[in-house]
């Protein structure tokens, strides 16, 4: 039980970690003022994989999952450990180890999101849209289908946990720390350019979730609504998506590392 401490403030700390560099990435993009200001989605691209670089870093301990939809596609594909064996965090994969993860992930999220608004206080009161406000915390469509949109998270996921699995099938940890800190991030950035365009590739519903509800606890100047209307589609698609990669890596990722 130990254990499960140590790996909720990996967690934690690791998402709060990804969601402040990749929030603060489109903050420096989209809001007024700012010196990054009309960088482009490339550079979002860039931003969120390096995030992720950091992300799992931070949280090595506990094989930086770091996303519910990476912990849950693991499940799927039969892991009976979670953490990493190299430092000695490893626990039982259950229904609590799994919880704890997830709990970790979401208030690290919320955290991160309240960390890139602090660094950018100044720029949110000067930004006049409210929808470059909540884009910063949140992922939405370029064209709203929610069907559509679900599809093409699903897909992103897909690739994501794919990969991770494929790659880390003979790695101490379970998890993004499998895959390497470098390869993950790299494999995150041609995510989001050949698949973010539709949604903004939320891939992650910790990442989406979080700091959609600290947009709406936050006072926000002049911040608008919170889009609950499609805030499903980020946690039902990346959730699909890496419960149908675990299940995939199965029969199509058979050898071992």
């Amino acid at each position: 039980m130990d254990n499960l401490g140590v790996l909720f403030l990996a967690e934690l700390v690791g998402t709060a970690m990804l969601v402040l560099l990749g929030c603060g990435v489109v903050a420096n993009v989209a809001l007024a003022k700012t010196k990054g200001f009309g960088g482009g989605f490339l550079l979002v691209n860039f931003g969120w994989g390096f995030a992720v670089f950091a992300g799992v870093i931070v949280a090595f301990a506990s094989g930086a999952h770091i996303n519910p939809a990476v912990t849950l596609g693991l499940v799927a594909n039969g892991v009976t450990e979670f953490g990493n064996a190299a430092v000695g965090t490893t626990v039982e994969v259950g229904p609590i180890s799994v919880l704890t993860y997830i709990a970790g992930q979401l208030v690290g999220a919320i955290l991160g999101a309240v960390f890139c608004w602090l660094a950018y206080k100044q720029h949110f009161d000067d930004e006049p849209e409210p929808a470059a406000k909540l884009g910063v915390f949140s992922t939405g469509p370029a064209i709203r289908s929610y069907g559509w949109n679900l599809v093409t998270e699903i897909i992103g996921t897909f690739v994501l946990v794919f990969v991770v699995i494929g790659f880390g099938r003979n790695g101490d940890a379970s998890g993004l720390a499998a895959l390497g800190a470098l390869p993950v991030a790299l494999l995150v950035v041609g995510i989001g350019a050949s698949l973010g365009g539709p949604t903004g590739y939320a891939i992650n519903p910790a990442r989406d979730l979080g700091p959609r509800i600290a947009h709406a606890i936050l006072p926000i100047r002049g911040k608008g609504g919170s889009d609950w209307a499609y805030s499903w589609v980020p946690i039902v698609g990346p959730i699909i998506g890496g419960v149908l990669a675990g299940w995939a890596a199965i029969p199509l990722l058979p050898i071992e590392f």
